[in-house]
């Protein structure tokens, strides 16, 4: 099947937590590179993977790889990034429109900040971005130049309300089952 999806240029979104909470099984991540398959990072959804964190799913992904293939050479920390960021770009198909920072392409970034004690020393910027960092270092996000997070505040949206709806949900599913 791998050679088959690498011939039929078949993009995988790999969700590792949720392959782990599920008992899912483990995706050869080596062996579906060596063939050429383009491989993503995902989160999965909520219900099967609860904190939806993309940091934590590229440093489980290459753990993985790492474990399955027994070789710790599989799933650098600068191809993780790779997997999250324009190798999920091409499996959407938005390749040309994101995914990298280039001209002519929409501004969805990042601010990270590595400033505290937990993130130091810094010798290997990708290496500390999937071994070392999670969710909760994202100070600003950019979508299509748009900020959307300031300095961890929402810039758009109410997080209150959001917080309200969400335990007005949890208290409807708990009282329906």
């Amino acid at each position: 099947e791998m050679d088959w999806c690498a011939e039929a240029g078949v993009h995988i979104v790999h969700c590792p937590e949720s392959n782990l909470k599920l008992a899912s099984g483990f995706t050869p991540v080596a062996e579906l590179i060596k063939r050429g398959v383009n491989i993503s990072i995902g989160t999965d959804g909520a219900a099967s993977n609860n904190d939806l964190d993309m940091f934590a799913e590229m440093r489980q992904a290459a753990i993985l790889a790492k474990g399955v293939s027994g070789d710790p050479s599989v799933v650098p920390a600068y191809q993780a990034l790779q997997m999250a960021t324009i190798n999920a770009a091409k499996a959407l198909g938005i390749d040309s429109i994101t995914g990298t920072l280039e001209t002519g392409k929409t501004a969805d970034i990042i601010a990270i900040d590595l400033s505290e004690i937990e993130t130091q020393p810094i010798y290997n910027l990708p290496s500390q971005l999937v071994y070392a960092t999670s969710r909760d270092k994202v100070s600003d996000v950019w979508v299509a130049g748009k900020q959307l997070l300031k300095q961890r505040q929402l810039t758009t949206l109410n997080a209150q309300h959001i917080s309200a709806q969400a335990q007005q949900w949890a208290t409807k599913i708990r009282s329906s089952s």
